[in-house]
């Protein structure tokens, strides 16, 4: 085979362009499309998410409300109703007054005394009665409570959601802390089969004995979660980025055939000059 009978060699490298209009760069591209449209749909998603269409109006939460129209026995506290103000009645368990520690009234440190408050047959709520500035006087309003027997109680007061339990302290194990109605509930009497609220209420007005708890109206919040906008934008970087790793592969790959085009021209020139 003479010299003219053989294929011409290419005399320049592929362009970029060139090495991403092959088909296994569009097929890529095709994925990265497909990926990118999943992120953006989750980040629509998210978006849809961040702005309340229906937020509470101003003020709500001052407006007593009967408390089974806000919250059931067992249910969850959404975000919304926390701190709203509602309205119920029942009948104290005697033995069930209780001290919380730790509890400020206006930046002063005392405590609480809290009892369970049976609003229906076989169901409870735990109920923040009031402050007191030392231990005395909260365990004399305890004896005071529990002396009155099973007595009846309308309250008004503020729902608001579990602290959450806490590890029993070294120094007294038994005192509380958190105005937990799951511990609380560890520690009342007859709770066969009874439905507890997992919010408690903080009354708006105190027993004789006890200062009435400050319970300011909670903050208004806005409209926008931001962290759900924070979220969404993220999934558009995510969308972004799908399509530089397709930039970025394809022209890794460009620059290997560029190198390689290169090398073996160096090759070949070399052995024409040996020759």
């Amino acid at each position: 085979m003479t010299s003219a009978d053989a294929a011409p060699a290419q005399e320049f490298p592929p362009t970029l362009r060139e090495v991403m209009l092959r088909g296994r760069w569009i097929g890529t591209l095709l994925l990265c499309l497909v990926v990118a449209g999943v992120f953006a749909w989750l980040g629509q998603w998210q978006l849809a998410r961040a702005i309340d269409t229906g937020p509470p109006e101003p003020g709500a939460t001052e407006q007593v409300r009967p408390l089974e129209d806000v919250l059931q026995p067992g249910q969850y506290l959404p975000e919304p109703l926390g701190g709203q103000r509602v309205e119920t009645s029942g009948t104290w368990v005697p033995e069930d007054f209780i001290v919380v520690s730790g509890r400020f009234n206006d930046g002063a440190e005392g405590y609480w005394v809290t009892g369970q408050l049976r609003v229906a047959e076989r169901t409870s709520i735990a109920v923040a009665l009031g402050w007191a500035a030392t231990r005395e006087q909260a365990d004399a309003a305890v004896s005071a409570l529990a002396d009155a027997g099973a007595a009846p109680a309308d309250i008004t007061g503020r729902v608001i959601d579990d602290e959450g339990v806490e590890l029993p302290s070294h120094a007294d194990p038994y005192e509380l802390h958190r105005m937990s109605p799951a511990a609380l509930l560890g520690r009342w009497h007859d709770t066969d089969e009874l439905a507890v609220y997992r919010a408690y209420l903080a009354s708006v007005e105190a027993p004789e004995g006890l200062v009435d708890i400050a319970s300011p109206p909670p903050q208004e919040k806005s409209p926008v979660n931001w962290l759900n906008v924070f979220y969404a934008i993220e999934w558009a970087v995510f969308a972004g980025f799908a399509f530089y790793i397709w930039y970025r592969l394809a022209r890794d790959a460009w620059e290997r055939e560029v190198e390689e085009f290169h090398d073996a021209r160096a090759l070949s020139e070399g052995s024409v000059a040996e020759g």
